[in-house]
């Protein structure tokens, strides 16, 4: 089966767009951008403003405790501010509702990370995001959730594309870390001097970070014994 490149399908699109609005009576598409985290966003964020308005939309219920996602979307508004983008960038705050995080995704606490718990995680805040966009007359929606090298772009994709077709409004398709995508986030994190989370938001994230942080103390401190009595 042969992979879809969904950065060349967005550049397509992009080009598109560009011949548009350079045309008689041209105007600019309206997106309406899901957002993880200010790091993720701020590559995508720089990019899409090029071509797009963009409704920045931060509904993340996966995110425990509440304090860490009052942390995270206050830094989301903060890179907004700080930023000069070429078209209008406002944003949005979804509803804070662990409950509903939870609810779906009953039976797959113990999945291991980037499994199907993870993709009915991608699916709730795709969700939510993809109705809105319907509800608000957007030209398309999307998620910066492909920026991650943690995340699956192909399954991200495929969920957009279910949503187009449920909710009527076009999904952009995305692998937001080709074209150096996920290095730049880093680059401008650090120029903005962003908060950057070493786990995903959810409590099951978190648990595995925290293991994986354990079993490297362990073999470092293994490996320290070795070197003073070998």
């Amino acid at each position: 089966m042969n992979q879809i490149n969904y950065q060349k399908e967005l550049d397509r699109i992009l080009a598109e767009i560009q011949s548009r609005e350079a045309g008689p009576g041209g105007s600019v598409p309206k997106l309406f951008l899901h957002s993880c985290c200010a790091p993720c966003s701020s590559y995508v964020l720089e990019y899409l403003s090029d071509y797009f308005e963009i409704t920045d939309f931060f509904y993340n219920p996966n995110i425990e405790p509440e304090a860490e996602y009052r942390h995270r979307e206050d830094e989301l508004k903060r890179l907004i501010a700080e930023m000069h983008p070429a078209h209008a960038i406002s944003f949005v705050s979804g509803a804070y509702e662990p409950r509903r995080f939870y609810e779906k995704v009953r039976g797959l606490e113990q999945v291991p990370e980037g499994g199907e718990r993870c993709f009915v995680c991608y699916r709730l805040r795709m969700e939510e995001t993809a109705r809105l966009a319907a509800e608000g007359g957007y030209d398309f929606f999307t998620t910066t959730l492909s920026i991650s090298p943690l995340k699956r772009a192909d399954r991200i994709n495929e969920i957009g594309l279910e949503l187009e077709k449920t909710y009527g409004v076009r999904h952009l398709p995305s692998d937001f870390k080709k074209k150096g995508g996920y290095q730049r986030s880093i680059v401008l994190s650090k120029e903005h001097g962003l908060y950057r989370q070493d786990f995903c938001g959810c409590v099951f994230s978190r648990a595995e970070r925290e293991r994986h942080k354990r079993e490297q103390q362990r073999m470092g401190a293994a490996k320290e014994a070795l070197r003073q009595h070998g």
